[in-house]
């Protein structure tokens, strides 16, 4: 059977690659619904190739221009609660939409019963109890995107006691590339280019989460989502650095032995392994070839060269709205940064500087949440000119 596919977010990286898996897939899928924040020109092609059912896009007064430029009968929507409707739309709800602007989304899909499939972690840091409450909805699923976490989920699929049971898993080992930065001290970092710090050596991403994986608060983030996807301690979660980008994560058992899942970095695997779950596509990608793969390296973080990973797995352990404090803090100092306002090694100082105002709240209600967030991106705000003015 055709799965009907829904994809928010479907003009960047993530959503264009999950394009891809659609059109090596045309016997298992069919996009029925696309949306993005501004990008018409992409929404539109998309919608000459795959004619969606709908097209959205969250940026108002676009709608015109869609409606002229977009095959006859395509359902146009716009504004704020655009890119969330399309939560309801299908089957599989892919959610590609970059930082909280996807939290809408991820209730919709789960709430509406349907498959997520979760590229956007922001929904786990940041309203973490709603999207567990969320999960209950009858036919609701949620498999995650990540390279690192679609790599835990195959790995802990493997228990027969299922995912998340404990019972028999010691820790969940997860691996980062290091990013471009890696090897350097934290004397060598004040000076980085925009230009550098998006220069990543493995993964092609967006700029914020290709940021993010030079701070190595990607890897934070992913800490807390790990947490609460397979509901794992902070502590029986370790990350461990991997410059091969090979090993994605791995899982170890109390009688010792590890399971891990192995690839060249191709961001389809993961994604087309959440689309399709719980079988498995036909398409490979990211396919190893074992003679010439050659050697393959793990060490440490350096935790005072890349600070952002300490400070995800303390907002972690402090619960609450931390998490959603950490990440607007991050994405406030992030724009800053991609706009060259303030250094690389400052958007720690400025995330460690707004947690220190957390109002430790707990995030039951999506008001709570959206508070939340805002007075993060105030406190973020307020240090930054801080800095700026210093």
């Amino acid at each position: 059977m055709i799965q009907r596919v829904s994809l928010a977010g479907s003009t960047g990286s993530i959503g264009t690659q999950a394009a891809s898996v659609v059109r090596d897939n045309p016997e298992r899928f069919r996009i029925v619904a696309i949306g993005a924040r501004s990008s018409v020109d992409t929404l539109v092609e998309q919608a000459k190739e795959f004619s969606p059912e709908i097209v959205a896009i969250a940026e108002s007064g676009r709608e015109a221009e869609l409606i002229e430029r977009c095959p006859r009968g395509t359902e146009i929507r716009s504004g704020t609660e655009a890119l969330a409707s399309l939560g309801e739309a299908a089957d599989v709800v892919v959610n590609a939409v970059v930082g909280f602007a996807g939290l809408p989304v991820t209730l919709s899909a789960l709430g509406s019963g349907h498959r997520l499939a979760l590229a956007n972690k922001e929904s786990l840091i940041a309203a973490g109890p709603l999207v567990r409450s969320a999960k209950e909805t009858p036919g609701a699923e949620l498999v995650p995107v990540d390279s690192e976490h679609g790599a835990l989920h195959q790995c802990l699929r493997s228990e027969t006691q299922g995912v998340g049971s404990g019972r028999t898993v010691k820790k969940l080992v997860l691996t980062a590339s290091g990013g471009p930065f890696r090897g350097r001290k934290a004397d060598a970092l004040k000076s980085v280019t925009v230009d550098e710090a998006l220069n990543h050596p493995t993964w092609k991403m967006g700029p914020k989460i290709t940021i993010d994986s030079s701070t190595l608060f990607n890897k934070g983030l992913e800490v807390i989502e790990a947490h609460e996807l397979f509901d794992f301690d902070f502590d029986d979660i370790e990350v461990v650095v991997h410059p091969q980008s090979i090993l994605h994560s791995a899982v170890e058992f109390t009688d010792g032995s590890t399971v891990a899942q192995m690839s060249h970095p191709d961001m389809r695997l993961p994604l087309g392994y959440a689309m399709g779950h719980p079988d498995r596509l036909a398409t490979p990608y990211g396919v190893i070839d074992w003679a010439t793969i050659g050697p393959l390296t793990f060490e440490p973080p350096d935790r005072i060269a890349f600070p952002c990973l300490d400070l995800a797995y303390q907002a972690g352990r402090v619960g609450g709205t931390a998490p959603a404090w950490l990440n607007a803090a991050n994405e406030v100092a992030v724009d800053a940064f991609l706009a060259k306002r303030v250094t690389w090694d400052r958007i720690s100082s400025i995330i460690e500087e707004t947690l220190m105002n957390h109002d430790a709240m707990v995030p039951d209600s999506v008001e709570i949440v959206v508070e939340a967030d805002a007075a993060a991106r105030r406190f973020a705000k307020s240090a930054l000119e801080k800095q700026a003015q210093a």
